[in-house]
């Protein structure tokens, strides 16, 4: 290569080696924000919001969270965004039925009003009680519970089969439950038949597929019990309406895990609609 070829391109390559240390440092690509439809929200976020509301066309709906979650950031944030996003895909959906082909344009708005109390607290749990107002088009709305059962220690959701030993038999609850139940029935519908776990149309439900909450007792910091939530249309008609059973923990003590014996103690104050060996609490007086 001729020599003045090579000064040119020794030449050209340091101007450009200084015009990149020169050149000034791109700015750092800025992430989209988080859509609001996402409903992302972490501990991060100021523990999460307590209450969630949305008006539109189609549908009102909203959340409510109670105090004692506050502590529990992990579950606040968690279960502030999984029920923010239901109630968006909620709205969704009304707007996709009062919209489509059809229908008929004087139908009322949709609802579902989401409210979530604390049921009781151990050292080791927090119970929660999700009651749901659900309002879609039919002949009435309806309103269902069930429970949320958080472990403070482990950070994390359990079920009712973690409070029991590996294996255990639990057909003694199963049978607390259903005597309990028809218990309730007939001081609700005197003269009514009595339920099975075979009768038809309607039958004693299984706790292990009903949803359940901790039954706070005499003894503070303990559960005196396991309160079942029976909606409608699970014992009987819809009129009938939902039944809360309230079963003592003296029932079923023998069948507890080690890890989660200890949380419960002392006697039930509240029995709910019936509970064994339990009078069914009484009307209020007005």
């Amino acid at each position: 290569m001729a020599r003045p070829l090579r000064l040119l391109l020794l030449t050209a390559a340091v101007a450009a080696t200084l015009a990149a240390c020169n050149r000034e440092p791109e700015a750092p690509e800025t992430p989209a924000p988080a859509t609001d439809a996402a409903a992302l929200v972490t501990p991060a976020d100021a523990a999460a919001p307590m209450n969630y509301e949305s008006k539109t066309r189609w549908a009102d709906v909203r959340l409510t969270l109670p105090e004692a979650i506050k502590p529990q950031t992990d579950l606040h944030a968690r279960l502030y965004a999984e029920e923010v996003r239901k109630l968006r895909q909620f709205v969704e959906g009304a707007q996709g039925e009062l919209t489509e082909a059809g229908a008929a344009t004087d139908r009322p708005k949709y609802e579902n009003a989401v409210t979530i109390t604390a049921a009781g607290e151990t050292a080791k749990l927090l119970s929660l009680k999700r009651s749901s107002f659900d309002y879609s088009g039919g002949a009435h709305p309806n309103t269902l519970t069930s429970g949320i059962l958080w472990d403070k220690a482990l950070k994390r959701q359990i079920g009712l089969a973690d409070l029991f030993r590996k294996g255990a038999d639990l057909t003694v609850l199963d049978q607390a439950l259903c005597s309990a139940l028809n218990t309730a029935k007939r001081a609700r519908v005197p003269g009514g038949g009595s339920l099975t776990f075979d009768s038809k149309p309607f039958a004693c439900p299984r706790v292990s597929t009903t949803a359940f909450v901790l039954t706070p007792g005499d003894t503070s910091g303990k559960a005196a019990g396991l309160t079942f939530l029976i909606g409608p249309y699970q014992a009987g008609p819809y009129v009938e309406g939902g039944y809360e059973i309230a079963i003592p923990a003296t029932v079923f003590r023998s069948l507890l895990a080690a890890a989660y014996a200890g949380e419960f103690g002392g006697q039930l104050t509240k029995a709910g609609d019936a509970a064994p060996a339990v009078a069914v609490a009484p009307e209020p007086t007005v």
